[in-house]
């Protein structure tokens, strides 16, 4: 593979994991509002880890010459969210679905943004687990295995990365 090829791949992947921090930084706006108090403040430290990460992805789309992608004004949730229980259930979607895109970013990057990008798909694997109780073998790959949740979690992502209709 060319460079050229591989820093289009590489672009593509860190706008698709902006695109996804975008996202997730909404939703996390989401989960604070409902989610209850003894939780309020782990919600907020993934907020602004995630909005940290974002602005950390919109330089490096910078660096390698592209326009960042900008963040829609409203996201479509996967499933209303009405209570406590259920903002928990988003803050672990989300991670999930975060750890996706960091999945694919690992492949497609080289050198330090590669080193990033694993320690993010661990940190959002790791929130997930706070979140829902439950790991993976393979963060970020449930995708890849061919079931049925696998499926729904990435149709969820193309619409957590580009949708624009709430849902809350």
């Amino acid at each position: 593979m060319s460079d050229s090829t591989t820093s289009k791949a590489e672009l593509t992947a860190l706008q698709a994991a902006l695109a996804a921090e975008h996202a997730a930084v909404y939703g996390y706006g989401v989960v604070g509002g409902r989610v209850g108090a003894d939780r309020r403040a782990e919600a907020k430290a993934a907020w602004d880890a995630h909005r940290a990460r974002r602005d950390g992805l919109a330089r490096s789309v910078r660096d390698l010459g592209g326009e960042p992608v900008a963040a829609s004004a409203a996201y479509a949730l996967p499933f209303t969210v009405a209570d406590s229980a259920s903002a928990v259930r988003l803050a672990a979607d989300l991670e999930q679905r975060v750890a996706g895109v960091y999945s694919d970013l690992v492949r497609s990057a080289t050198g330090e943004r590669r080193a990033s990008a694993a320690g993010a798909l661990r940190e959002a694997a790791v929130r997930a687990v706070r979140w829902s109780g439950e790991s993976v073998a393979f963060p970020g790959l449930a995708e890849r295995a061919g079931d049925a949740a696998g499926r729904a979690g990435t149709a969820g992502r193309t619409a957590a990365t580009g949708s624009a209709s709430p849902s809350a």
